[in-house]
């Protein structure tokens, strides 16, 4: 009788939602790490594969080694094959301890890897690309914990100078007066581990175009074992569902013991009819490929 051939590494899921890709492995207590390439950045590094390699910078949720465990590597890959030095923005109690992860790694390896850390305070931003910010918020998990929200802020002409010639708006700016205001468009966001809190009442949480949230425990034996561990549960996720104006909710961090094909039919049962079409799991491939292929499909038609 012939051996089974060794355990596969999981499939790498994949949403488009224009004009951004979702994609990444999150699966509770192994590896988490999603990506967004259109942004730079990808959230959490989990065991850090090659796909993760082309965003500039990691946005670092929480020091769990399943969110965590491929950051020396990341950083290390990415000088090895030419693309710079990364950048990993985290919890400001994690400075200290990444330090020390790539001196260990100087020790091991003989050789010293560029890298760069950015801790980041609640609410404090960082910017990524030009005119996109990403914004570091308090989270409730079992370790020191951020979320993040993606921000483009663009500058709009005051709603009360519409219309004014342009010489008179130059001479209104010479003489010192502000004539445009900045407004916020909150792109996507992160929450990572969390337990529910006061960061679902944020208005750039709740108005996010894609939300990307955790959906640790489904069972509803498991509520207990969701707020030991300071994770959601489904019951958080119906709340969350019928608060957000998100144009596509993405759930992370299922773990294996439930099969997909259930998590889907208990998700479908308890969240509201309109919302159906707008919750999407990460790992769900064979929902996520048939969306996928409709979008190619309408593309062609177009």
């Amino acid at each position: 009788m012939l051996p089974k051939e060794p355990p596969r590494r999981p499939q790498l899921g994949f949403i488009y939602h224009p004009p951004y890709r979702i994609q990444g492995i999150s699966i509770a207590g192994e590896e988490s790490f999603v990506q967004i390439p259109e942004l730079d950045v990808v959230f959490d590094i989990g065991r850090a594969p090659r796909s993760a390699l082309i965003s500039n910078f990691v946005a670092l949720t929480h020091g769990h080694m399943d969110h965590s465990a491929g950051l020396a590597y990341y950083f290390s890959q990415r000088v090895f094959q030419g693309m710079g030095t990364g950048t990993v923005l985290c919890h400001k109690s994690l400075e200290k301890p990444i330090h020390n992860l790539m001196r260990a790694w100087i020790d091991i390896e003989a050789q010293k890897t560029p890298y760069n850390v950015i801790p980041l305070e609640h609410e404090q931003e960082f910017q990524i690309k030009n005119n996109i910010f990403l914004r570091a918020f308090h989270t409730n998990h079992t370790a020191p914990s951020l979320g993040f929200v993606v921000v483009e802020k663009r500058s709009k002409l005051k709603e009360d100078l519409v219309g004014l010639p342009q010489e008179q708006l130059l001479k209104l700016k010479a003489q010192g007066q502000e004539i445009t205001r900045t407004i916020e468009i909150p792109l996507v966001c992160y929450v990572g581990d969390t337990a529910w809190g006061p960061h679902f009442d944020r208005q750039d949480v709740l108005n996010a175009k894609i939300l990307i949230t955790e959906s640790t425990f489904l069972e509803t034996e498991h509520k207990k074992r969701a707020h030991i561990g300071k994770h959601l549960h489904l019951d958080d996720i119906v709340k969350l569902t019928q608060r957000s104006n998100a144009q596509a909710i993405i759930l992370t961090h299922l773990s294996r013991r439930t099969h997909i094909g259930q998590a889907r039919k208990w998700i479908n049962s308890a969240i509201d009819e309109k919302d159906k079409s707008r919750v999407h799991i990460l790992m769900d491939s064979r929902n996520n490929r048939s969306r996928y292929e409709q979008q190619l499909a309408q593309t062609t038609q177009d």
